[in-house]
């Protein structure tokens, strides 16, 4: 089993679809697939078809112990992978955690139970360095950085690669940087060429080769509470991302570069 958190300090840049649409991709390719999502706003569980207002057990109770992952986890039949959904109800879980032992361990924990049963488990987290996000990077082999390739991007992405390296350092050694993806991209914008070119020139192979392209199918798709490459299997951004789902198994079977300092 391999665990990516979908992580980024900055808000907006695609996360939540990054997340549903690469776990339907890797699906689709025969690859089992958990989804966590950590951020109380619940954006990754209500776009894999799951409604977190009707949720009995979620990811909130798996953090305080009071349930498993085998108990909370739902199963979505439309889109073909497992979800460990989330609700407002998380939003209290960073002073419920506070107190407790192994605070930052909690999810890590409850992943080692379920490792035999699935191939890969993505980790939504959100847009801030909290204790949802440690549980996170703590239960995680690497991460996975969705990007727009514009200016303001590339500053939050030096402070993102310091989180992980610190987190590498003191408390998860597995922690690396397994890649950055490009997405909402528009060859057609100068700037976002010259922002691509930049990134592959400082993180090499460290950038995916495939490139999510802006695509109105993907962004329409969460109103049905489906990722897009189930609502529409057939447009440019689905395919962009079953392309990537194959290249990310192509990936984790390689042993990983270096990050650049």
């Amino acid at each position: 089993m391999r665990i990516f958190c979908v992580a980024n300090q900055k808000g907006g840049v695609g996360k939540t679809t990054t997340t549903v649409n690469l776990a339907a991709g890797l699906a689709k390719i025969g690859q089992r697939v958990l989804i966590v999502d950590l951020d109380p706003q619940g954006n990754a569980t209500m776009g894999s078809g799951v409604d977190k207002r009707a949720l009995p057990l979620t990811v909130y109770d798996v953090l305080l112990e009071s349930a498993s992952i085998a108990e909370a986890k739902q199963h979505s039949e439309q889109v073909g992978y497992d979800v460990l959904g989330a609700n407002r109800e998380l939003a209290g879980a960073e002073v419920d955690l506070v107190g407790l032992e192994r605070r930052d361990r909690r999810l890590k924990g409850a992943l080692e139970a379920v490792s035999d049963q699935y191939d890969f488990v993505l980790i939504d987290c959100p847009p801030s360095l909290s204790l949802l996000t440690l549980n996170g990077l703590c239960s995680a082999h690497g991460v996975l950085v969705p990007m727009q390739c514009e200016y303001f991007a590339l500053e939050g992405l030096s402070d993102l690669v310091n989180t992980i390296k610190q987190v590498h350092a003191n408390l998860n050694p597995d922690l690396q940087l397994i890649g950055l993806l490009r997405v909402m991209f528009d060859p057609r914008i100068t700037l976002q060429q010259q922002v691509s070119d930049q990134l592959k020139t400082h993180f090499a192979d460290k950038v995916f080769n495939t490139v999510i392209p802006r695509n109105v199918r993907l962004a329409e798709a969460p109103s049905y509470g489906l990722p897009g490459v189930v609502f529409d299997p057939a447009s440019k951004g689905a395919l962009a991302f079953i392309d990537f789902a194959r290249e990310m198994v192509e990936r984790v079977q390689q042993p990983a570069p270096a990050v650049p300092a």
